[in-house]
């Protein structure tokens, strides 16, 4: 089922308990279709665009990371789905974690995919000098350098789709939006650092040994600071592993997901109604 709310455009696939789906910066709903086959046979799957990506409106006011938190919250609300899992990529990943502190009641199962955790200063300049330049330059700016950072060597050779793909989704983006957005990417860690101590669902924390902007050591420090949260590290991948090599994410998602939905008595189909 694919819809439009007065902001968000989403999808809603699949049947079980409900699951929903964060992407990450500058890219849209379609990342998460390397995840969709093994999802949709299990859980009631929400995926939908980020304000200022894909087809959702555009954002108003300040970009932080509450407005996209509430963005999901005002989403569910819609789609009539009481409490769910979040499943976050990067900066979705940030986002899942804000809506996890500001909406715990509403949470089942938390999932971070290679998302930054609190970086150090010389680790967040240089993110805020990828913002500068897609700010001056638009997001040309940056695509061929993340996609450099995000693919091991010689993955663009073996599936110029795939690059072609990611790269026609960035380059989508708003130029006057993008980096606004971006400095969200930037900055965002920073608030979520200490915070994230408070969130009491199950937690799984993923990234890629690779992974030079959201590193292992981040993820395990991450994990250290969720009570009760597991991480995971899959060697010889970078920040695109989920898109790279689907099959070595998709099964410890679901193998997680399935047991905390389990665990937690939410084993409801997920769907509402959609206008």
């Amino acid at each position: 089922m694919r819809s439009k709310s007065g902001e968000t455009a989403y999808d809603i696939s699949g049947d079980g308990p409900p699951v929903a789906l964060v992407h990450g910066l500058g890219l849209n709903r379609g990342m998460w279709r390397w995840q969709l086959p093994a999802l949709t046979p299990r859980f009631t799957v929400i995926s939908y665009d980020l304000l200022g990506h894909g087809e959702s409106a555009k954002p108003q006011g300040q970009c932080d990371l509450s407005l996209f938190a509430d963005q999901l919250a005002r989403l569910l609300d819609e789609i009539g789905v009481a409490r769910c899992a979040v499943v976050g990529f990067s900066l979705g990943g940030m986002i899942a974690r804000a809506f996890a502190l500001a909406h715990p009641q509403r949470l089942s199962a938390l999932v971070v995919f290679n998302s930054a955790h609190d970086r150090s200063e010389a680790e967040r300049d240089a993110v805020r000098e990828r913002v500068e330049q897609v700010r001056e330059s638009g997001p040309a700016a940056t695509v061929e350098a993340a996609l450099e950072r995000w693919f091991t060597p010689g993955c663009a050779a073996r599936d110029p789709e795939t690059m072609a793909l990611i790269r026609r989704w960035i380059m989508a983006n708003d130029p006057a939006v993008y980096p606004e957005i971006y400095r969200v990417l930037a900055e965002g860690d920073r608030e979520l650092a200490q915070a994230i101590g408070a969130i009491a669902c199950p937690t799984l924390v993923m990234t890629g040994e690779e992974d030079q902007g959201n590193t292992p050591d981040m993820a395990r420090r991450m994990a250290e600071r969720i009570p009760g949260a597991r991480v995971e590290i899959l060697p010889g991948l970078r920040h695109m592993g989920l898109a790279e090599a689907p099959e070595r994410f998709n099964g410890p998602l679901v193998a997680f997901l399935e047991a905390a939905l389990s665990s937690s008595g939410d084993t409801r189909g997920g769907g509402g109604t959609t206008t």
